[in-house]
């Protein structure tokens, strides 16, 4: 079977050089992986940036495309090189002994999921691995790639925000370090993912709704805004983290209370950052 790898939603008509992902929010979890794995249904979610994709169903209506991973994380990271393989999970890898990602379990196919939870009994065959990262891991960031070359074609330059959550406490250290808990992480490689006059304005749009907002730590970004930040062609990307307990109870992967009114908020968040990528070129894309 060939999974779906994403699903891709567009603007009318595209009014900002700015794209927006979640690739791991997908919650589509093909029959012989649940068959595989050791853990439960509701264990094997908690590696899922659960809701991030329903957060971000304005975007475009906003003039942006919206690309969201239809597999979840547990089967497939798309925030990970396809090279990425672990052999403490994949029969037949080679030892990536200076990778801190592979060696944590979590490569493209993941070996655990949060808390350090094996996913598998043993190993998976090398020849699973390379069908999911055919079939899910290269449609998804060939079409990734292709809404930014648009972007750069129609604006001039591309901004791709690449949104995902991240567990309360997550920011626990943070908090007592600082004597403040960020509810938003931004990740910009350090600045060398995109332009800083760039992640300043999506900072501020952060913090003129009263959101604590920190920036590359602890995390920086990935693979997604490692590979696809090129700043010197135009081509930019940040890396948003946004604390789960804002919007869901993580413990029932739930839509808390707070649901609602936090999504209005976003909305105005998205909106200030798609604005960054509006210009005179949006004429084009008639």
């Amino acid at each position: 079977m060939t999974e779906e790898a994403f699903n891709l939603f567009l603007p009318t008509r595209r009014l900002t050089s700015v794209v927006f992902c979640s690739p791991h929010s997908g919650r589509r979890y093909p029959e012989a992986f649940l068959r595989d794995t050791v853990l439960d249904q509701r264990t094997i979610r908690t590696s899922e940036d659960a809701f991030v994709d329903q957060l971000l169903g304005s975007v475009p209506g906003l003039g942006a495309p919206l690309l969201v991973a239809t597999c979840p994380r547990a089967y497939l990271d798309l925030n990970r090189g396809p090279d990425e393989l672990d052999p403490a999970v994949v029969d037949g890898a080679l030892s990536l002994s200076h990778n801190p990602r592979v060696l944590s379990g979590l490569g493209v196919i993941p070996r655990v999921v949060a808390g350090g939870r094996a996913i598998y009994r043993g190993k998976i065959p090398m020849v699973e691995a390379q069908r999911r990262i055919r079939d899910v891991w290269h449609p998804y960031h060939s079409q990734l790639q292709r809404l930014l070359d648009e972007s750069r074609r129609l604006f001039g330059q591309a901004v791709l925000i690449d949104v995902h959550s991240m567990p309360h406490e997550a920011m626990d250290a943070i908090a007592s370090r600082a004597g403040r808990r960020p509810a938003i992480v931004i990740g910009d490689r350090y600045g060398a993912a995109a332009a800083t006059p760039i992640v300043d304005l999506i900072e501020e749009a952060f913090r003129a709704r009263g959101l604590n907002v920190a920036r590359n730590a602890p995390f920086a970004g990935a693979y997604i805004t490692q590979s696809y930040g090129r700043p010197a062609a135009g081509q930019h990307a940040v890396q948003i983290e946004m604390d789960r307990a804002l919007y869901m109870d993580e413990l029932s992967i739930r839509p808390n209370a707070h649901f609602p009114a936090f999504k209005q908020l976003l909305d105005g968040v998205l909106a200030d950052i798609a604005e960054i990528g509006r210009s005179q070129g949006a004429l084009a894309a008639e």
